[in-house]
């Protein structure tokens, strides 16, 4: 260990960095900070030297990261929530909690947990501050840099969400899957649909570099074949617009299904197969448990959406 190096980085250093890291601005750093842009860029210049690196480089009006940034951002979150759990009073009260809370999911889980988040967490915290970002922009990396707070998602509970052994992730709920079609749909009036029938017609996907390919994808390509998709989207709600408009099939949520606007309109079927376990996840870092504000985050969406079922 090289004591002296340590000796000369102190927690303004490994705080203003993690901010640039979010913030991609000497200037909304500063504001966040409380500091001035002069010593925000003083202490930058600093780390510069300290870490034997450039560290972010100018492109336009913003900041990018150099890779060894990058490389930084998980070790910056674990030391960073660490002191932050003995910073601060480890007793939590919803009611006087200023700071914010920041949720990535899917959009089609906002319009199916809305009612819980409103009542369960801005409900009981109203002067926090929540933010919900779209999971296809932070995902598994924003956990691990400590840009978000935890992520809701729908996947097969017999596979984790993330290969990341650095982070955790809980059941809340378990799920069924339904095949949805368009009204006029030549499947549509039919009781039963048939594994035939399934294939036969094209199907939409929804898309997800950050999980393992489905359960129920691969026991169709081996019992069967593989599904044949013509569109891939990044939601459910796009998928069922596109499904309305069109003879594809959309597989998805049975709970998203019955209490989404966008299915209304469309027809629900049972699927002809066997396809595992599927539900919805929470997924967090086991570092920011550290933080009283965010374990109470944590075991409140593991209590309240974990009752919807």
């Amino acid at each position: 260990m090289n004591t002296l190096q340590l000796s000369r980085i102190n927690l303004k250093h490994l705080t203003v960095l993690q901010v640039l890291l979010q913030t991609s601005s000497v200037t909304s750093t500063a504001q966040q900070l409380c500091l001035s842009p002069s010593t925000v860029s003083k202490t930058l210049a600093q780390l510069r030297l300290l870490l034997g690196d450039e560290l972010f480089y100018r492109e336009g009006n913003q900041l990018s990261a150099t890779p060894i940034a990058h490389s930084l951002a998980p070790a910056l979150h674990a030391v960073l929530s660490s002191m932050q759990g003995l910073l601060q009073p480890q007793q939590f009260i919803p009611e006087q909690f200023q700071g914010k809370f920041r949720l990535a999911m899917r959009d089609s889980c906002v319009e199916l947990f809305a009612d819980v988040l409103s009542k369960h967490l801005i409900g009981a915290c109203p002067q926090a501050q929540v933010t919900l970002y779209a999971k296809e922009h932070y995902g598994m990396d924003a956990l691990l840099k400590g840009l978000v707070d935890v992520v809701i998602l729908p996947h097969d509970i017999s596979q984790p969400p993330t290969q990341h052994q650095d982070l955790l992730w809980q059941a809340l709920l378990t799920d069924e899957m339904v095949c949805l079609m368009a009204a006029d749909h030549p499947l549509a009036h039919q009781a039963n649909l048939s594994i035939e029938d399934y294939l036969r017609y094209r199907h939409i996907g929804i898309t997800d570099s950050e999980l393992n390919q489905p359960y129920f994808e691969l026991l169709l390509a081996q019992q069967y074949h593989a599904r044949s998709i013509a569109l891939t989207v990044a939601d459910f709600g796009s998928a069922a617009a596109m499904c309305q408009r069109s003879q594809l099939l959309f597989t998805c949520s049975q709970l998203w299904s019955n209490r989404a606007l966008q299915a209304q309109h469309l027809i629900q079927k049972s699927l002809p197969f066997d396809y595992g376990n599927v539900g919805y996840s929470l997924v967090w870092h086991p570092q920011s448990l550290n933080n009283p504000a965010i374990k109470w985050l944590q075991q409140q969406l593991v209590s309240t959406l974990g009752q919807m079922g």
